[in-house]
């Protein structure tokens, strides 16, 4: 059993231990851009002006990405805060297999193909389609296309949901246009290719935690009924979609390729389908409607349950094993935070919203759902208003503050965290001046809570996941500055950035004159905090993690 060891001549700091995560809050340059740096926020500027600050990378390779031109996401976050190391994570461990061959002979994908064959059917693909790298890439989706046809499957459907978050937020032409011309390449007599259906992926079987089953039943109806508003072409549905409602592109509505009034791809007896996505969080639910068997699914009614070979890219859960089939085995994390202090006899506290929730507990958990022990961890989940969230940007932060200081003055436990997802959450609308709010609202927040951490006697580590609400409008790398349009306005930038975030140490105790945190020289990353965590508890932190930013 992995148990911690205490630090010799040092107990700790007497009161709680309290990790914050300011999501989607990245450090960059004070622009018009940066809701971060531009909003009202007196706590977070004493915070950086007065107490002990590094920047931690919190993309690319440091968080197991493929290269460093990947944004960062929550779930690569979360699992580097939590294991206190680096794995290689969905993006990488998808192209590795596809490059090596590995996925094309695993026993998924051999029976996948197998069925469409055997039965003359459908192979299916759904997913979000971008090259975004942070739930999906259209390469991986090319590339599984290209493999159909050599294996001789004769009809594949594609299902694409709509990015515009993680990348461009009217971006959808520069992916549908050019995978058109794509699938026309590949199109022969005995390959039928084309896209069936689509929608928004803020509309459309892309939602979460189970905070919007409605979204998954719509997605449902889309792909596998084939119901919903009709078009000739992807290209058609968006533009026209684009003239219609004004919104941007994950949140553009439904819709069904046809014709001659016949939805061309719907979800069928004997047919198979893969959900292109890696990362886990948008991928479970449609998984469970997929894969749970007729009378045990209660969430919506399916209408029709067709008998299909389903498959995700990975297994989006490793304890309950969603879904039971998958091409690529997910990254083994081991030896994660809670794990040690759970077998060390430290009683932990975890909490958030609805949106972030499962980040403090699966992903932190290096994917796990359970937790290591059900005596000394208390999870905790604010459930959140199901609103578009420029419209409530301050979201359930106040909620989730009153909660914490509850049980901090209880004091039951040595070791919170807590996540704020206000900044990731409401940056990816794109609006700057929800976006603003949003951080002015965490900042009053941040005060509550040191204000009853002083009177404790306690220690916050308080720090991001990712950038988001520091670029909200799409950047000129050379000048630094907002790009303009033609119309002379900023274009908003809905997805994560390439920044750092701060991670800041405000201890006001006598403990911190036994330690003294390490000079920011850019080599630290998220997997750096829990090691911290664990030596301001008074623990040595295990060899396998990476170091701390203090020292004794």
């Amino acid at each position: 059993m992995n148990k911690l060891n205490k630090i010799n001549g040092f107990d700790g700091v007497k009161g709680p231990v309290l990790t914050i995560v300011m999501d989607g809050v990245g450090l960059a340059p004070n622009t018009v851009s940066n809701a971060v740096a531009t909003a009202y926020t007196p706590t977070l500027d004493m915070l950086m002006a007065n107490y002990p600050m590094v920047s931690l990378k919190a993309h690319g390779t440091a968080v197991g990405l493929p290269s460093d031109d990947d944004m960062g996401n929550s779930e690569v976050g979360h699992n580097a805060l939590g294991a206190g190391q680096v794995f290689a994570q969905g993006a990488k461990l998808v192209s590795n297999s596809i490059e090596s061959g590995k996925m094309f002979a695993s026993s998924t994908w051999c029976e996948l193909v197998a069925n469409a064959k055997s039965n003359n059917s459908t192979l299916h693909f759904l997913g979000l389609f971008s090259d975004g790298n942070v739930h999906s890439h259209i390469d991986h989706l090319k590339a599984m296309v290209k493999q159909a046809k050599v294996e001789g499957i004769n009809r594949v459907r594609i299902h694409i949901l709509i990015d515009g978050r993680d990348v461009g937020e009217t971006s959808a032409l520069d992916y549908i246009l050019p995978f058109e011309e794509f699938m026309s390449e590949l199109r022969s007599p005995d390959f039928d290719v084309c896209i069936a259906s689509g929608g928004g992926r803020m509309k459309v079987t892309m939602d979460r935690y189970e905070a919007d089953w409605s979204m998954v039943e719509l997605g449902w109806k889309t792909h596998v009924l084939g119901e919903g508003r009709q078009f000739a072409s992807a290209e058609e549905a968006v533009k026209a979609y684009r003239e219609e409602y004004h919104v941007i592109d994950q949140d553009l509505p439904p819709f069904v390729i046809a014709k001659d009034g016949e939805a061309v791809g719907t979800v069928n007896d004997g047919d198979s389908v893969i959900f292109f996505n890696f990362r886990g969080d948008r991928s479970i639910e449609i998984s469970k409607a997929f894969d749970t068997p007729a009378g045990e699914f209660d969430k919506f009614d399916r209408v029709r349950y067709p008998k299909v070979v389903y498959a995700g890219m990975l297994e989006y859960d490793g304890d309950l094993h969603i879904p039971s089939k998958f091409l690529v085995n997910p990254p083994e994390i081991t030896n994660t935070m809670s794990e040690y202090l759970a077998n060390t006899g430290v009683r932990q506290f975890a909490m958030s919203e609805t949106q972030k929730f499962g980040h403090v507990t699966y992903f932190w958990n290096g994917n796990k759902s359970g937790k290591f022990s059900e005596e000394l961890e208390t999870y905790v989940e604010i459930p959140s208003d199901v609103v578009p969230f420029e419209q409530r940007p301050w979201m359930k932060c106040a909620e989730i503050t009153d909660r914490l200081i509850e049980e901090l003055e209880k004091g039951e436990y040595r070791y919170y965290r807590v996540n704020f997802p206000n900044g990731d959450m409401v940056g990816h609308t794109g609006s700057l001046a929800a976006t603003l709010c949003s951080m002015e609202a965490l900042d009053l927040q941040l005060a509550r809570i040191l204000a009853v951490v002083d009177k404790l006697g306690g220690v916050v580590l308080i720090t991001a996941d990712h950038g988001n609400a520091d670029e909200m409008y799409e950047m000129d790398k050379k000048t630094a500055q907002p790009k303009a349009g033609k119309d002379g306005k900023f274009k908003a930038k809905t997805s994560h950035t390439l920044n750092p975030v701060p991670c800041i140490i405000y201890d006001n105790t006598d403990a911190k004159n036994a330690y003294k945190v390490k000079a920011d020289n850019g080599s630290f990353g998220l997997s750096n905090v829990a090691a911290t965590m664990v030596n301001l508890m008074g623990y040595e932190a295990p060899d396998m993690w990476d170091e701390s930013i203090i020292e004794f």
